[in-house]
């Protein structure tokens, strides 16, 4: 199969239109960024109140991702769209008069800035599930390219244009531009109109944030690539957070030299989100992800040590590359290791750890500033870069180009003689084995894995017991919270990894497991009452 073209998705004139508007409206949103953070350079406090700026705009992504990728598969995305643009643009409004008016002290700031980063929690993983839609399956990976490509012009051009406007006018025009931006998205989403035939099958609320959450706990894959991609995000995360002290304290600069910084590193970046195809040809994401944090460490440490802006700009060009080949690397691993069913959930989980583990890191790196000094502080997140690198040799990234991920029915359909509403529950699997002693081990070995399968499908608690009374025999239970969501398992969440640990693990029975569902006393008793 030749694949997709970079730049195929721009034939369907609805991608186009609403990726052109997601980068316009992104600019604001950068230049935003950066006329917060450089409202109080000056300040006294500037050390700590900087990077609090960019925590912020990003700790509501830790709080609010999971819930937002639930109703992204609840309600329709345009208008959800519409609604959240609608709401960054009153809010930028207001924050650009009362900074005009001279209103704007350093803790009503931050409660804006967590207001409009509100707003990109419920955006981002809204626009991410939309994008499939847009374009046709064999056009997906191009598509998220060109988003990433978008999200690295934005952040070129943002603080670039902010640092222009900043030097000419000064702060608040920064917030105006944002509210003109923003409604160039909004006027570009009340134009389309959204096929109504796309429109998401619901799954319940409350049950589907509990599925989503419980699949990435159990899954140990996904463990080690989100603690591997959080060591990485730590200490590199330094480079947003710092840059506006580093710009000022260290190089000297006006704000129109601290856009260019940034503007380096968004160089960097869209560098690596088109220039990555071609590596992903000869090193492998380990590999990628090894070069991708010595390079970032290596530059960043120079930063740490030069005061010309012509030796700091190709370094921070470097450092942009590293940021993008690594988040590229992990989230495309992802994507492919995901089965569809909790894929945008937990991709939310993922923007969760990423942007809160740089609001966490934030204030660190400013507290880090204030008592040991901007160098301390940039050398110790180089040097933890480097261990970022050798977590990696322990918790490596696996191979998912092979795996296929589509679901896989395979599961009887249960004969029961009730008929139980979605629900009912919780509703409890049981399942006997026989096993024989040559067996024993071989089998409890595989049931380990059984365990993991069960739980990450769906189930909200897995035990196996071994009768008392017949030491052969074994009973596998798992407890899932409505029948509704054990129909989820027999029906779309099981794939060809699932079905294998079940073949392993009964390749060490003797005869055929007998399964049985326990349904709650009460609700059976009622249905039988409707029924007479």
């Amino acid at each position: 199969m030749v694949p997709a073209s970079p730049f195929a998705p721009f034939r369907h004139r609805a991608f186009f239109w609403l990726w052109l508007g997601v980068v316009v409206a992104s600019i604001g949103s950068w230049g935003q960024t950066v006329g917060a953070q450089w409202l109080f350079v000056n300040d006294p406090n500037a050390a700590t109140i900087v990077p609090l700026v960019q925590t912020a705009s990003t700790l509501p992504m830790m709080l609010l991702a999971l819930p937002a990728g639930v109703l992204a598969d609840a309600f329709d995305r345009r208008w959800m769209l519409v609604v959240i643009q609608g709401y960054f643009i009153a809010v930028s409004a207001l924050l650009a008069v009362l900074t005009a008016a001279g209103r704007m002290p350093p803790a009503l700031l931050l409660s804006f800035t967590f207001a409009v980063g509100a707003g990109q929690a419920m955006l981002s993983p809204t626009w991410q599930s939309l994008i499939t839609e847009l374009v046709p399956r064999e056009e997906f990976a191009a598509a998220t390219r060109l988003d990433m490509v978008s999200v690295n012009v934005s952040r070129a051009a943002g603080p670039a244009v902010a640092g222009f406007v900043i030097a000419l006018w000064g702060v608040p025009p920064v917030f105006a531009v944002n509210v003109a931006t923003g409604a160039v998205l909004l006027i570009i989403l009340i134009a389309w109109r959204r096929p109504t035939s796309t429109l998401p099958h619901r799954e319940r609320f409350v049950p589907a944030l509990r599925s989503g959450s419980r699949y990435v706990r159990h899954e140990p894959v996904i463990r080690a690539i989100l603690l591997r991609f959080a060591s990485f995000i730590f200490p590199a995360g330094a480079v947003w957070a710092l840059l506006p002290l580093i710009a000022d304290r260290q190089l000297g600069l006006a704000a129109s030299g601290y856009g260019i910084l940034f503007s380096a590193l968004g160089v960097g970046a869209v560098a690596a989100a088109l220039g990555l195809g071609r590596l992903t040809q000869h090193l492998s994401s380990n590999q990628i992800l090894a070069v991708a944090g010595i390079g970032f460490a290596l530059a960043f440490a120079g930063v740490a040590v030069t005061s010309s802006i012509w030796v700091a700009v190709p370094l921070l060009v470097v450092c942009g590359f590293g940021w993008t080949a690594t988040v590229a690397t992990v989230i495309s691993e992802l994507q492919l290791f995901l089965p569809g069913w909790v894929r945008a959930r937990a991709i939310a989980i993922y923007l969760m750890v990423f942007l809160g583990t740089q609001a966490i890191a934030a204030p660190i790196w400013g507290l880090v500033t204030q008592y040991a000094g901007l160098r301390t502080a940039l050398l110790a997140a180089a040097t933890l870069l480097v261990g970022s690198v050798l977590l990696g040799l322990v918790f490596r990234v696996p191979d998912s180009h092979g795996l296929d991920r589509s679901p896989l029915a395979y599961w009887d359909t249960p004969r029961l003689q009730v008929d139980p509403s979605t629900s009912s529950g919780p509703v409890v699997v049981s399942i006997q084995y026989e096993v024989t002693d040559q067996d024993r081990d071989a089998f409890l070995d595989a049931m380990r894995a059984m365990r993991r399968s069960r739980l990450r499908s769906g189930s909200s608690r897995w035990d196996l017991y071994r009768v008392g009374e017949d030491p052969h025999r074994y009973v596998e239970q798992f407890e899932v919270p409505s029948w509704e969501e054990h129909e989820r398992q027999h029906q779309g969440r099981l794939t060809a990894e699932d079905q294998v640990i079940e073949d392993t693990a009964f390749a060490h029975v003797t005869g055929s497991p007998q399964t049985q569902h326990l349904l709650p006393a009460t609700a059976v008793r009622w249905l039988n009452e409707q029924r007479e």
